[in-house]
């Protein structure tokens, strides 16, 4: 654990983590600098901090406030390769992320999940299976809370513990798993992770940890696809043999995380059975708990309540994560079938005059717009664009062809997209979110489906994508 007071501590980046994080630390006595390459005017949180008595330094990054620290903290938002953060990493400064100092101070064990998609779907629904199991339970990381936000409650529920014995499988010297109960009242803390995130770690080790997927993305950020699938392998980095490492069997990218890691590894599969792990088995999902073991049942795919084949995976990951964690496949049935999606993943908006409207603004990469887009037999009029990742596009068209009626293209990327797609499927510039609502409404017909999967980051026209997703909601209920 970091020894922070009266240490000169520099956080970069004032997104939702920077805060978290200069708060965190100033709590514990060091003194903290802020710095953001937004110009001052545009930092709404600017009087508050110094008012407190942050050092604040807005509108770019100097080297000099950068070398006059013993600790940095990076917001995810922030490159690695933001020329500053470069001078003084070949100085060998100490460079950490908010995920990295905020799980140093957590107490009680850690469930890690992510991948290039579901990851927000798997989190939520492991934490409402645990929190239906009466574990003490906090959900947070690149979703909802920063990691150091939730440090006091994971506290102060270790120091008044409750619920119910937390048995989790363990490995003995055979290498056979077995159950071992942890301590009454185990706090769990289920984290989203990110490639950002896992780019700064040091000591972050969850006691499980999930990749769900691996496929291209955040190319204009690491630079190659490579570089993004080590950033997402860094998760099972500092895990043991006592840990546990579930993986997609049927994601290239993410079985080959199994030959870096040191921990007990799971596997969950949709198509075909496993020897370890979670897989579904003629109309039901099945769970192994090791090797040579029964298979038991969970509960039927039917009762499944999310749309698309992609949310069948991330339930058989949450299934495998929630059995290792030692919870019952009666609460976990219980619990999957009462979850409703999470917004802005395929979230059915409205219907109109037979049209129905799906909001998936989270689909901002070209994996997640497939798995969509495949969710629906046809008919779908589908809206794309916003600030290009170095996305390939025209890996899309097979299904565009099959499903797709209208493209209707939004941002900054329309024109890439266009020229990739050009004769694949009827296109429509509309430029702004606001008319391709109205051109979808225009074209569709009772019995199609709008959906609304960019494929594309969405900081081009709006703050994020649950920015994008609220306007989208808001244009359809005007309709």
């Amino acid at each position: 654990m970091l020894e922070l007071k009266n240490k000169r501590v520099l956080v970069v980046g004032l997104g939702k983590s920077g805060l978290a994080a200069a708060q965190f630390l100033k709590e514990r006595g060091a003194r903290v600098t802020v710095s953001d390459a937004r110009p001052a005017t545009l930092i709404a949180e600017l009087p508050s901090l110094l008012e407190q008595g942050f050092s604040v330094e807005a509108g770019s990054h100097g080297l000099l406030t950068f070398r006059r620290q013993d600790l940095i903290v990076v917001s995810p938002g922030v490159p690695s390769s933001t020329p500053e953060l470069v001078q003084v990493r070949a100085l060998g400064m100490r460079i950490i992320g908010e995920l990295e100092l905020g799980a140093q101070y957590l107490q009680g064990e850690i469930i890690a999940i992510t991948g290039s998609n579901g990851k927000t779907t798997t989190t939520s629904l492991v934490g409402e299976i645990l929190k239906a199991a009466g574990r003490p339970t906090l959900v947070g990381g690149n979703i909802g809370r920063p990691v150091t936000a939730m440090v006091a409650e994971s506290v102060a529920l270790s120091n008044n513990p409750s619920g119910a014995e937390a048995p989790v499988l363990s490995a003995p010297q055979d290498g056979r798993a077995e159950a071992r109960p942890l301590q009454s009242g185990t706090v769990w803390s289920v984290l989203e992770v990110s490639s950002f995130q896992l780019e700064t770690i040091e000591t972050f080790k969850p006691r499980i940890a999930l990749v769900l997927n691996i496929t291209p993305d955040h190319l204009d950020r690491h630079g190659s696809f490579e570089a993004y699938a080590t950033a997402k392998a860094r998760i099972t980095e500092n895990q043991t043999a006592d840990d546990f490492l579930v993986l997609n069997g049927e994601n290239k990218a993410a079985q080959m995380v199994a030959a870096k890691t040191k921990a007990q590894i799971y596997w969950f599969s949709a198509r075909r059975p496993i020897k370890q792990g979670v897989f579904v088995h003629g109309e039901s999902i099945l769970f192994v708990a090791k090797e040579g073991a029964i298979a038991e049942p969970v509960m039927p795919v039917s009762e499944v309540p999310l749309a698309g084949a992609h949310n069948v995976e991330n339930v058989l990951a949450a299934v495998c994560a929630a059995r290792l964690a030692g919870v019952s496949s009666e609460v976990i049935r219980g619990a999957v079938k009462s979850f409703k999606a999470v917004e802005h993943r395929l979230e059915f908006v409205r219907e109109v005059r037979g049209v129905k409207y799906y909001n998936d603004s989270k689909a901002t990469n070209v994996d997640a717009t497939e798995k969509a887009i495949a969710a629906f037999a046809g008919g779908v009029h589908v809206i794309l664009g916003g600030k290009d990742k170095d996305s390939d596009y025209a890996t899309l068209a097979p299904l565009l062809r099959e499903r797709v009626k209208t493209v209707i293209t939004i941002g900054s990327a329309a024109e890439k997209i266009e020229r990739q797609l050009a004769g694949v499927v009827k296109i429509e510039n509309a430029e702004t979110l606001q008319r391709a609502v109205a051109k979808a409404e225009e074209l569709a017909v009772a019995g199609d489906t709008v959906l609304l999967a960019p494929a594309c980051a969405s900081f081009d026209q709006f703050e994020n994508y649950e920015h994008r997703g609220r306007v989208f909601k808001e244009l359809v209920q005007a309709l």
